[in-house]
C-alpha cells in the first residue's frame, strides 16, 4: 500500500507541471488573440481615419501654399490675400462645411438601412441648398472692401482684398459641391477616394502656383486664381468618380426627387452650419493648443492615479491633488488670467501647467521610484489580514 501511495503521489506531482504548462499556453494564446484583435481593429480604424486626415491636411495646405507664394509678391499682397483666406473664405468655408455635415446624419442612416439610392438623392439636395445659400452670402465677396473698411482695415489693404475677394468667388461655389461630395464618399467608407483627389489637387496646385506667379507673372490675381483651379479640380475628380461607375449602388443618376422637401433639408443644413460659425470657430482655434495639452495630460494622469490608488496610496494622492490644484494651479491661473490679462487662456493654462502637469510629474516620479516587489508583499499581507478578520466575524 505504501508503494502504491508513493506511485500515486509521483503521478499527481508529474501532472502539475503539465497542467501549469497547459494553462500558461492557454494564457499566451489568449494574449496573442487579444493582440491580433487589437491590431486588426487599429488597422480598420486607420483605414478610415488616415485618408480623412490626409484629405483635410491637403485641402488646408492649398491655402497655406497660396499665402506662401503671395508672400514673395510683397507685404501688401500677403496681408490682403491672408485676410481674404482667413476672414471671408474661412467664415464661409466653415458655414458651408457645417451645412454639408447634415449629410453625415442622413447618408449614414440611409447607408445603414441599405437604402443606397437615397445617398445620391440627399447629395443632390445638398448641392441645391448649398448653391442657393452660396448666392445669398455672395455680397460678402462683392462688397469686401467697404466691409473691411468698416471694421477698421487700412485703405490699401481693404481695396486690394476687395479685388482678390471677387476672384475668390469660384472657390466659394466650389465649396457648395465639394463638401457634399466628400460627405457622400465618407458615409460609404470611401475616404481613400477623397484622399487621392485631395493629393492630386495639392500637387497640381503647387505646379499652377509656380506657373502663375513665377512663369506668367500674373501677380496676386493669378495667385488667387490658382486656388480656383485646385478646388474645382478636386470637385471634378470626385464628381467623375461618383457619376461614372465608382458608386453604382449609391448614384443612380439625377433625380427629380432631389427637388422635394428642400425646406426641411435647408433647416437641417442651416442648424448644422450655425454650429460651426459666431465667433465659436475663432475661440476654438485660440484654445485648441491648450485643449490638446489637456487631453494629453488627462490621458496620462488618471492612469497614474489609478496605479497609486490600486497600491493603497489614496491619502497620499489626495494630498498631491489638493496641493497641486489649490496651492499651485488656482494661484497661477489667477495671476495669468487677471494680473497678466490673459483671460480664459491664462486661467486654463495656469490650471493645466500648475495643477495637472505638476501632479502628473509627481506621480510619474513616485511610480518610477517605487519598489513594486515590496508593494506586492504589503498587498498580500493586507489581503491576508482582511481575509482573517472576515473569517473571524
Amino acid at each position: 500500500m505504501g508503494e502504491r501511495g508513493n506511485e500515486a503521489e509521483v503521478v499527481e506531482t508529474a501532472k502539475i507541471p503539465l497542467l501549469r504548462g497547459e494553462n500558461e499556453a492557454e494564457e499566451e494564446d489568449g494574449e496573442i488573440t487579444k493582440r491580433s484583435e487589437i491590431w486588426m481593429e487599429t488597422k480598420k480604424l486607420w483605414r478610415i481615419v488616415g485618408p480623412a486626415i490626409f484629405s483635410r491636411v491637403s485641402t488646408y495646405s492649398i491655402f497655406v501654399i497660396t499665402q506662401a507664394f503671395a508672400g514673395h509678391l510683397g507685404e501688401l499682397e500677403l496681408a490682403a490675400i491672408s485676410i481674404v483666406h482667413n476672414v471671408i473664405i474661412g467664415f464661409n468655408l466653415g458655414l458651408l462645411l457645417g451645412m454639408a455635415s447634415a449629410l453625415e446624419t442622413l447618408c449614414g442612416q440611409a447607408f445603414g438601412a441599405k437604402k443606397y439610392d437615397m445617398l445620391g438623392v440627399y447629395m443632390q439636395r445638398s448641392w441645391i441648398v448649398l448653391f442657393l445659400f452660396s448666392i445669398l452670402i455672395l455680397p460678402m465677396y462683392l462688397f469686401a472692401s467697404p466691409i473691411l473698411k468698416f471694421f477698421g482695415q487700412p485703405e490699401d489693404i481693404a481695396e486690394l482684398s476687395g479685388v482678390i475677394a471677387v476672384w475668390a468667388i469660384p472657390t466659394h461655389f466650389a465649396f457648395a459641391f465639394y463638401f457634399p461630395l466628400s460627405r457622400f464618399f465618407q458615409c460609404q467608407i470611401k475616404n481613400r477616394v477623397v484622399a487621392v483627389s485631395s493629393g492630386v489637387a495639392l500637387v497640381v496646385h503647387i505646379f499652377v502656383c509656380w506657373l502663375f506667379v513665377y512663369g506668367l507673372k500674373l501677380g496676386v490675381i493669378g495667385t488667387m486664381a490658382t486656388v480656383n483651379v485646385s478646388w474645382w479640380l478636386n470637385v471634378f475628380i470626385l464628381y467623375t468618380h461618383a457619376t461614372c461607375g465608382g458608386c453604382p449602388l449609391t448614384w443612380t443618376g439625377f433625380s427629380i426627387e432631389a427637388f422635394t422637401r428642400l425646406w426641411e433639408f435647408a433647416k437641417l443644413s442651416a442648424s448644422s452650419g450655425i454650429m460651426l460659425c459666431e465667433i465659436v470657430i475663432k475661440a476654438v482655434n485660440d484654445l485648441s493648443i491648450l485643449l490638446a495639452f489637456t487631453i494629453l495630460l488627462n490621458s496620462v494622469q488618471p492612469v497614474l492615479s489609478g496605479v497609486a490608488v490600486g497600491s493603497g496610496w489614496q491619502s497620499f494622492v489626495a494630498y498631491i491633488n489638493l496641493g497641486c490644484y489649490y496651492f499651485i494651479g488656482l494661484p497661477l491661473g489667477f495671476v495669468m488670467g487677471w494680473i497678466f490679462k490673459s483671460s480664459v487662456k491664462g486661467i486654463w493654462a495656469g490650471m493645466i501647467f500648475g495643477g495637472t502637469a505638476i501632479q502628473t510629474l509627481i506621480l510619474i516620479f513616485i511610480v518610477i521610484r517605487c519598489d513594486w516587489q515590496k508593494e506586492a508583499q504589503k498587498a498580500s499581507i493586507r489581503v491576508r489580514k482582511w481575509s482573517l478578520s472576515d473569517t473571524r466575524n
